[in-house]
């Protein structure tokens, strides 16, 4: 009888260790989800991303813009010998002028088309600028913290960024420049963006739109690469040296400040060429009225008004891009923060 129990215990003991066996064998294991990081946004979303934190910064940033245009276009190609009289002494003079000669809202001019140039713009090169930089680190073989990669990176969609965004970048800057008080630089006088666009297609068609799109890229890939490459360059070091949290405002600001002073220094030249090319006088085929093509400006300025002419408006210009860059980048890494938190 206790053998008979000994082995009925033994057989259900063994058919439970086989139905373990068949369960251990065939259970099936869930898939992972993934869950994205700041790194792995996608282009699309990166895009809407990038031009909503643009227009947040531009919203603060533009009235320096108008004062920088102002003074990177008086005196254009006049000797700094000459008799010419300035009506801008400095960034702030010049802030305090234009309010009282044309009145606040002058100050902001162009800020319709700089909205859309920042959505279009800064929306492709902050937004494309992951997805390039991953696809080179895939094919590289390299870090994504490498500096020629993120070099490269932050070059070519600003290229593309500023290939998109040039008409309107063309009509913001023609827009800053029209003064009711005091010209400097040829006058363009428009009622509002669209209007521009229009009378601009209707005088020079396709070509007209894209005035001075050579110096705008070549401009904002300088800007650009220096931009996303030193701000997260600065940042990975500073988060490095100090242990300070990756979504830490404080963080973002203080990597914005180094590189928008970088940003400022390489790109001013370009800027200011970039400026004279939309704002030069066309005639009816297309053809400038000072400058022949982009490195016709720059002979022309480096020879009559020597190196400083190339840095004409940079405290402006820091006063603009600095404060931008700020804005930009923190609104940038908060709403990527956002969009990760809510599509998880």
């Amino acid at each position: 009888m206790e053998s008979s129990n000994v082995s009925t215990v033994s057989t259900e003991i063994s058919q439970t260790n086989d139905s373990q066996k068949i369960l251990s064998s065939t259970t099936v294991t869930a898939p992972i989800k993934k869950t994205a990081t700041k790194d792995t946004i996608g282009p699309l979303p990166g895009i809407f991303i990038g031009g909503a934190a643009a227009c947040a910064a531009v919203t603060f940033s533009n009235p320096w813009e108008v004062v920088k245009t102002r003074l990177q276009l008086q005196g254009e190609l006049a000797r700094n010998n000459s008799n010419y009289v300035k009506p801008y002494k400095n960034v702030f003079q010049a802030f305090y002028y234009i309010i009282r000669h044309e009145g606040l809202f002058s100050i902001n001019k162009g800020l319709g088309p700089a909205y859309v140039y920042q959505i279009v713009m800064n929306g492709s090169r902050l937004g494309l600028y992951d997805p390039i930089r991953n696809s080179l680190v895939s094919t590289f073989g390299t870090s994504n913290t490498s500096l020629p990669i993120s070099i490269v990176s932050g070059g070519l969609s600003g290229i593309i960024g500023a290939f998109l965004g040039s008409p309107f970048n063309l009509v913001k800057t023609r827009m800053q420049a029209f003064s009711t008080h005091m010209a400097v630089g040829h006058q363009h006088a428009y009622k509002n963006t669209f209007s521009a666009l229009n009378q601009i297609w209707k005088s020079n068609g396709l070509k007209g739109l894209f005035t001075g799109v050579n110096a705008a890229m070549l401009r904002t890939g300088v800007g650009s690469a220096t931009q996303l490459s030193s701000y997260f360059y600065i940042k990975s070091w500073i988060i490095q040296k100090t242990g300070m949290n990756d979504n830490d405002i404080l963080l973002h600001s203080l990597a914005s400040m180094i590189s928008g002073l970088c940003v400022c220094t390489t790109m001013n030249p370009f800027d200011v060429i970039s400026t004279r090319m939309f704002n030069q006088k066309k005639d009816i085929n297309g053809k400038g009225s000072l400058y022949k093509n982009t490195f016709d400006c720059f002979i022309k300025t480096i020879k009559i008004e020597g190196i400083r002419g190339f840095y004409k408006g940079y405290v402006a210009h820091y006063f603009r891009i600095g404060p931008h860059t700020i804005l930009t980048l923190v609104f940038l890494e908060q709403f990527r923060g956002l969009y990760i938190k809510y599509t998880r």
